[in-house]
């Protein structure tokens, strides 16, 4: 797997608190959602590239998630 980037966004503090009460009604983190709906917001708008890999779903990995590779 390519090696994550890391980026500083600065938010209006209601608007992360919105976006943490929506990730966790989903089970995802913060970070979590905010990149599932920008990779949602890239394949609406026809930008998402096609080398990009698939997101992992909400929730806690299995303990054996490991072993399917």
């Amino acid at each position: 797997m390519a090696e994550r980037k890391k980026v500083l966004l600065r938010l209006d503090p209601a608007v992360h608190d919105a976006l943490a009460r929506w990730a966790a009604d989903e089970l995802r983190s913060t970070n979590a959602q905010i990149e599932f709906l920008l990779r949602r917001a890239l394949t609406e708008a026809g930008r998402m590239p096609r080398e990009v890999g698939r997101m992992r779903g909400p929730g806690r990995p299995r303990a054996d998630a490991d072993d399917e590779k």
